[in-house]
């Protein structure tokens, strides 16, 4: 058995274990898989970078990159931008593990009532 396997150059697997030989022995696919979609498109941020060194004056402006910093700004201005990071470890674990209570129903129809 393990000479036919040789001959056709098959894996000797007297046990018929599941190996994963089948899928090795497939055709890539990620070539085909890269040639389906297009190629990326030079950004203005790509532009700066690649003729940064040929004039330090030359002044450049990205309409996209200049709305989304002016979106991030206007969004921070009302309260909902992204919450600051926390730069120690102190920090960050201040408020891990701390929840609040579950109020069951009962107690949530009571202070609703006392409330108004």
């Amino acid at each position: 058995m393990s000479l036919q396997t040789t001959l056709f150059s098959q894996t000797f697997n007297p046990l018929r274990l599941r190996t994963g030989n089948k899928i090795l022995r497939q055709r890539l696919r990620g070539p085909s898989v890269a040639a389906y979609y297009p190629r990326r498109v030079a950004t203005v941020k790509d532009l700066q970078k690649a003729y940064r060194h040929f004039d330090e004056d030359m002044e450049t402006w990205d309409e996209e990159e200049e709305d989304r910093i002016e979106h991030v700004a206007l969004v921070k201005q009302r309260g909902k931008g992204a919450p600051k990071k926390k730069r120690t470890r102190d920090e960050s674990k201040k408020n891990k593990g701390k929840k609040k209570p579950a109020m069951s129903a009962a107690a949530a129809a009571e202070t609703k009532f006392k409330n108004g």
